[in-house]
């Protein structure tokens, strides 16, 4: 019997996939033309090669208010279906600048209630500690 309630159909095709979940030493700001949008010292690296890492920050740590959910969503066959939210104060260029994974798959189930930022659409300040 599947030890997953929601398996990944991604790892099951390719076990030998590795995506890296760990705990960023350090604080994560996000800005969209000099507001904050978020910023935590519990954010997530998110670690898939061969693609750059990204920052996955709380919800908790999340201004919701400078941000309005849109209808895109797309799927990823290892993390799940993603959602976006257009980030208000970067105007057009935060179109669909933040995505999350509401009900990841088990696998990825460390990056639930967390949401990820495009670095070229906002701006991104990390400091290691």
């Amino acid at each position: 019997m599947d030890q997953h309630a929601n398996p990944s159909p991604g790892f099951r095709r390719n076990p030998g996939k590795v995506i890296t979940v760990e705990p960023f030493k350090g604080r994560v700001v996000v800005f969209a033309n000099g507001t904050i949008i978020a910023s935590s010292a519990k954010a997530k690296m998110v670690i898939e090669p061969p693609h750059l890492f990204s920052f996955y920050i709380p919800f908790e740590d999340i201004d919701f208010r400078k941000l309005r959910k849109t209808e895109l969503s797309t799927l990823c066959p290892y993390k799940g279906d993603a959602s976006y939210w257009n980030v208000l104060p970067a105007g057009e260029a935060g179109k669909d600048a933040m995505w999350a994974y509401e009900q990841p798959f088990d696998e990825m189930a460390g990056i639930r209630d967390h949401g990820a930022f495009y670095p070229d659409r906002v701006t991104i300040d990390a400091a290691s500690r």
